[in-house]
């Protein structure tokens, strides 16, 4: 049930008519309460849908009571009536639920540039709001886009949980990736101490995607608290199960990502600082022919080390050893193990790369570089 798991939620997903195809593509997802505690984070692009800019200001004061959701058009650039049709939107759900728009995230995905239907919207609103109820899977269901699958999960705690929807195909990057993402939990938790765990739990999860270097304009995480289980669990408690949630939900995404043969996990270990780690583990995911080797099952790890040398991490480049799927096959900036041994055909990668630099290390998850990647990408729009 993902977002309706926990108690005080309810959720609907629906065909607004948006999409050509005629699936669902509007989904609502209200707290019921007895709180309203919330937290967000967003797109780190300086070029922001108009949900996104409404939602920014929304989720200031750490109350919201529903997100509403679309797919078929992200709203962005779409002018100032795009940004009317957020607010419209945002208005046509207080007033179905008897709260005040101020109180309503509003999130959408899809083309760039591509105005979506007010009417169809509003509409679709009133339809959600009339069938409100335990309907987290069509809700996960119409915020899909290029999605092959609708991604879900639930993580339970002593006497409370935690829910999770997310969608997400393709420009997997940070910050966060493009995805709009809400989790649920009936545990009591007030904003600030939510803002905090959610921020850690993203930092790690979300913000360590790096599918093809591509940042969005509309990505969106927001948790709602609704305390209806009336348990206020230890904060590193909870912290820990939001970043299960969102890790289980991130690899959902990573398995998803378009086109894409192989998920690959890049382990950078003994870095000088954590963010060492991450910004030599980004700097080979952004690699595209780092990439194009693995889909062509080639364990060409001559390509990793020119992409450590790009960055301002602390190491020795002629004291580097890179091991892929288990197999060292660089000692000391020199071959060790023949790659020939390396088995790259399972769609699971390992890249192991030691720095000797110090005790810090950190993942960074991406995948390969496909031919159905650019097909799909090269006709989105069309």
């Amino acid at each position: 049930m993902s977002v309706t798991h926990p108690a005080g939620f309810a959720a609907a997903g629906i065909a607004a008519g948006l999409k050509a195809n005629g699936n669902k593509d509007l989904a609502l997802v209200a707290n019921q309460g007895p709180a309203y505690d919330s937290a967000s984070v967003f797109t780190a692009n300086r070029c922001q849908a108009n949900p996104v800019l409404w939602s920014k200001e929304v989720v200031k004061n750490g109350v919201v009571k529903a997100v509403v959701l679309n797919s078929g058009g992200a709203n962005c650039y779409t002018g100032p009536d795009g940004f009317q049709t957020t607010h419209a939107v945002a208005e046509q759900v207080a007033a179905g639920l008897g709260i005040g728009a101020v109180d309503v995230v509003v999130c959408s995905t899809g083309l760039i540039g591509l105005a979506n239907d007010r009417q169809l919207l509003l509409d679709g609103v009133d339809a959600c709001v009339a069938g409100l109820g335990p309907y987290g899977a069509d809700a996960a269901e119409a915020i899909m886009t290029t999605d092959s699958v609708s991604k879900q999960v639930v993580v339970e705690g002593p006497g409370w949980s935690i829910g999770g929807m997310a969608k997400g195909a393709g420009m997997l990057a940070p910050q966060l990736a493009t995805m709009l993402v809400v989790l649920t939990t009936d545990a009591v938790v007030p904003a600030p101490d939510l803002d905090r765990a959610l921020r850690a739990a993203t930092r790690v999860s979300f913000d360590r995607l790096d599918s093809d270097g591509c940042m969005s304009t509309n990505d969106t995480v927001t948790v709602l608290a609704s305390g209806a289980s009336g348990i206020t669990p230890p904060p590193d408690d909870f912290t820990a199960a939001l970043t299960q949630a969102c890790t289980d939900l991130a690899m959902q995404l990573l398995k998803d990502a378009e086109g894409a043969d192989h998920e690959i996990a890049i382990t950078t270990i003994n870095a000088a600082t954590e963010d060492d780690a991450v910004e030599v583990g980004r700097s080979v995911a952004r690699s595209n022919l780092f990439k194009a080797a693995v889909f062509g099952n080639d364990p060409n790890w001559g390509r990793v080390l020119a992409s450590i040398g790009t960055t301002d991490a602390a190491f020795d480049p002629a004291d580097l050893d890179v091991a892929m799927n288990g197999v060292w096959v660089c000692r000391q900036s020199t071959p060790a193990a023949d790659p020939a041994t390396v088995d790259l055909k399972p769609r699971e990668v390992s890249v192991t790369i030691d720095l000797k630099a110090g005790s810090e290390r950190a993942t960074v998850w991406t995948n390969d570089l496909t031919h159905a990647y650019v097909h799909e990408n090269s006709a989105y729009s069309s």
